[in-house]
C-alpha cells in the first residue's frame, strides 16, 4: 500500500521512537526483551526514514486533520468547580458535545471522539489514552474555571512550566481529580511532574508544541470576537495534557465563581457561542495546516494558484459611492502584512541555521515567543506568496496575520479596508 504520510504521521513516529529509545535505556528487563525494544526502534525510524519522500510527493496531505479528540472535564462522582446554580462537569459536556456536532456538521469526513459523551467518571490517564489509542490529531480539553470572585474571562493552555502562581493553582485544581480514582492517584507516581521533567517532556513534544500554541492563539482570538474577556495563552503542568501525542490545548471558558461568567456558561445560548467560537477556531487551524485560504473581500477575489481552492468571496451590500467616516479613517491607517513562521515558549536564536537568508523578527507576547518575516504595506498577495515560499522551506505552520497601525486586527477586515482605498 503506498501510503501518503503527513507531516503530524512523520512527528508521531518520530515521538514513538524517542519513547521507546528511552524505555530501552531504562528498563531493568531481561536482554532478550531489550533487543525487542532495539527492534521496534530500528522498525520506526525504518518507516520514518521511508514517508519522508512520500510526504515530500503529496504536499495537499500536509498536516490534514483526520481525527480530532474532545475532552469535557470531570464527570459523574467529579463534579469539577462550581458556582451558585452551575457546576463544571456540566457545562464542560454541553460545549463539548455542541463543539463535536458542528465539526461532524461542517466536514464528515473528520472522526469526532469524545472521551466522554455522557456523565460519567473519566480517569485523567484514560483520557490521553483515548486520544492517543484512536491517533487524534488535535485534542481540545474543555474546562470552567474557578478563583476569587473578581477573576474573570477565558484562557487557554498548552503543556509547560507553571509562570505564575495562578497558573500553578489552576493546575493543581484540574491535576486533583485523580484523587477521585480507585488508586487514589498512584498510578501518577511515574508522572515526573518536576521543572526538569517538563522541560524534557516538552523536548519531546516539541513537533506538536508550536501548532498548540497557534491553535491556542487563535482560539483566544475568538473568545475575544464573542466578547469574551481575553486572558491569554498559558502554560502549565496539566496531567491530562502530559501524556498526549498531538497537539493539545485545556480551554477555561470563564470562572463559575465570577456572577457575570456564571451566568453566561450556564447559559444555552452562550455554550452555543462558546461551542461556535471553539469551531471558527478550529476551521481557521485547520485551513492555515492545508493550506487553504479563506479571505472575504467585498470587492474582489484574491487569487493565489499554489492554495489548493479559490479564495471565498462575500459581496458588500454597502453602495459605491457611500462614503463613511469608516472609510475615511481606513485610508489614514496603514496596514502590514507579514509571516509568522513559528511560536516558541522560549527566546530562540535569531541566528539559528533554519533562519539562514530570511530577515526574522522577534515578538514577545506574554511567555510566548513569535517569529516573524515579511512586510507588505497594502499588499496581501506578496505576503501570502512569502508564506508559501517559507511552508515549502519547512515552516508547515508559518501564516499571514495583518497589523493597523501596529496593532493585529483580523485578517479578512484588513483585506476589506485596503481594496475599500
Amino acid at each position: 500500500m503506498n501510503r501518503q504520510f503527513s507531516l503530524i504521521d512523520i512527528s508521531k513516529f518520530v515521538f514513538l521512537a524517542i519513547e521507546t529509545m528511552q524505555n530501552y535505556k531504562n528498563t531493568s528487563i531481561l536482554p532478550y526483551k531489550k533487543r525487542f525494544y532495539f527492534r521496534r526502534v530500528i522498525v520506526l525510524l525504518i518507516i520514518v526514514l521511508n514517508s519522508i519522500p512520500l510526504y515530500s510527493q503529496k504536499k495537499s496531505d500536509i498536516n490534514t486533520i483526520k481525527t480530532v479528540c474532545i475532552d469535557a472535564g470531570h464527570g459523574g462522582k467529579d463534579p469539577g468547580c462550581h458556582g451558585s446554580s452551575a457546576n463544571e462537569k456540566t457545562v464542560c459536556l454541553q460545549i463539548a458535545l455542541l463543539l463535536g456536532a458542528k465539526i461532524k456538521e461542517a466536514y464528515p469526513s473528520i472522526n469526532v471522539i469524545y472521551t466522554r459523551d455522557t456523565d460519567v467518571f473519566v480517569e485523567l490517564d484514560d483520557r490521553a489514552k483515548i486520544a492517543n489509542r484512536n491517533n487524534a490529531d488535535l485534542f481540545i480539553c474543555i474546562h470552567a474555571n474557578s478563583a476569587a470572585p473578581a477573576a474573570y474571562g477565558s484562557e487557554t493552555f498548552v503543556l509547560g512550566l507553571h509562570r505564575a502562581e495562578s497558573q500553578q493553582k489552576i493546575a493543581d485544581r484540574e491535576n486533583s481529580t485523580i484523587y477521585l480514582e480507585e488508586d487514589k492517584g498512584a498510578k501518577y507516581k511515574d508522572f515526573d511532574m518536576s521543572p526538569d521533567a517538563i522541560i524534557a517532556r516538552q523536548l519531546q513534544l516539541s513537533i506538536f508544541l508550536d501548532h498548540s500554541i497557534r491553535f491556542a492563539e487563535i482560539l483566544q482570538t475568538e473568545f475575544k470576537e464573542i466578547g469574551r474577556y481575553n486572558r491569554g495563552v498559558k502554560q502549565a503542568g496539566f496531567l491530562v495534557l502530559y501524556k498526549t501525542t498531538m497537539p493539545s490545548v485545556l480551554i477555561e471558558t470563564g470562572f463559575l465563581t465570577n456572577p457575570s461568567d456564571e451566568l453566561f456558561l450556564k447559559n444555552p445560548e452562550s455554550q452555543n457561542k462558546m461551542a461556535s467560537a471553539m469551531f471558527e477556531s478550529f476551521k481557521k487551524y485547520k485551513n492555515e495546516l492545508d493550506g487553504v485560504d479563506e479571505i472575504k473581500s467585498d470587492k474582489k477575489t484574491i487569487n493565489d494558484p499554489t492554495l489548493k481552492n479559490s479564495t471565498i468571496i462575500e459581496q458588500s451590500n454597502t453602495p459605491k459611492e457611500e462614503k463613511t467616516e469608516t472609510s475615511e479613517q481606513n485610508k489614514k491607517s496603514t496596514i502590514i502584512f507579514k509571516v509568522q513562521l513559528e511560536t516558541s515558549d522560549k527566546k530562540l536564536s535569531l541566528k539559528s541555521q533554519k533562519y539562514t537568508g530570511i530577515r526574522i523578527e522577534e515578538e514577545k507576547d506574554g511567555v510566548i515567543f513569535k517569529y516573524i518575516t515579511g512586510s507588505f504595506e497594502n499588499d496581501f498577495e506578496s505576503a501570502n506568496a512569502l508564506k508559501n515560499e517559507m511552508r515549502k522551506k519547512g515552516f508547515s505552520a508559518a501564516f499571514v496575520f495583518a497589523t493597523e497601525n501596529g496593532v493585529r486586527i483580523p485578517l479578512n477586515q484588513a483585506i476589506n479596508k485596503i481594496i475599500k482605498k
